[in-house]
Order: C-alpha cells, then structure tokens, then sequence
C-alpha cells in the first residue's frame, strides 16, 4: 500500500469551483483528479493510448519516414 501525503496548492478560484462541480459530477475527488493526472506525466504508455494518438495510429504507411511526412508538409505548406 502506498503512503499518502498532503500537498497544498494555490489554484485560480474559478478553476477549482471547475474542478470541484466536475468531481461531482463524477463521483470522484480533487485529489484523484490531481493524482491520476500527475501519474500520468511520467507515464509514456498512457499517451500513447490516448483517444487522439489511437485515432491517429495507422495514419502513415509503415514504409514512410517522419522525415519524409516532415518534408512532404513543408511542400504542401510553403
């Protein structure tokens, strides 16, 4: 089992109301909000599971090089 600690933040008003009205509304807290998401800082699998990379994933042929997207971008963007 984990230790726990307390932290003290100092956070705008009106994001904390945000962030309260939200754990409300998902039956949560403010500090799992906080530490699910400072867990995910350091962890890379997650992101790479993220609704956009997951939407993303298969967007390029397998083949093709993030050098060769970097120049076919600067092609159509110059």
């Amino acid at each position: 089992m984990s230790s726990k600690k307390k932290l003290t933040l100092s956070v705008d008003a009106q994001v904390i109301e945000r962030a309260r009205r939200y754990s409300r509304e998902h039956n949560t807290s403010i500090s799992q909000l906080v530490t699910t998401y400072l867990r995910q800082l350091d962890a890379p699998s997650d992101r790479e599971s993220s609704p956009l990379v997951r939407r993303l994933r298969g967007f390029l042929p397998s083949d093709v090089s993030l050098e060769d997207y970097r120049q076919h971008l600067e092609k159509r963007h110059s």
